[in-house]
């Protein structure tokens, strides 16, 4: 079992920057890879940003590359989003993920996410 809490979000006019963190009960040692996902009322959950665990590696959904930077702190079990730029359609409920299964990215545990919004 591993759990997730989300804290960081908040409200931010168009331009700001706001960091999310993601502190996990278990960590890389567990973990294939953690995400952000985002969900928009009235849209379907969107994968953000990707990291594989062992080895750091990165990948961004196209619209946010250039403006969002997910990093993780092994020492602390915790998970960044650094959100920069941000826009009002950046305005979403942010949810950490983790998946174990080497392989695959497909998440088993989820936080409870944080709100971000994004006035104009």
């Amino acid at each position: 079992q591993v759990q997730l809490v989300e804290s960081g979000g908040g409200s931010v006019q168009s331009g700001g920057s706001l960091r999310l963190s993601c502190t996990a009960s278990e960590y890389t040692y567990r973990t294939y890879c953690m995400g952000w996902f985002r969900q928009a009322p009235g849209k379907e959950r969107e994968r953000v940003a990707t990291i594989y665990t062992g080895g750091g590696r990165t990948v961004y959904a196209d619209s946010v590359k250039g403006r969002f930077t997910i990093s993780q702190d092994n020492a602390k079990n915790t998970l960044y989003l650094q959100m920069t730029s941000l826009k009002p359609e950046d305005t979403a409920m942010y949810y950490c993920a983790a998946a174990l299964t080497p392989g695959s990215c497909n998440p088993k545990y989820w936080g409870q996410g944080t709100q971000v919004t994004v006035s104009s």
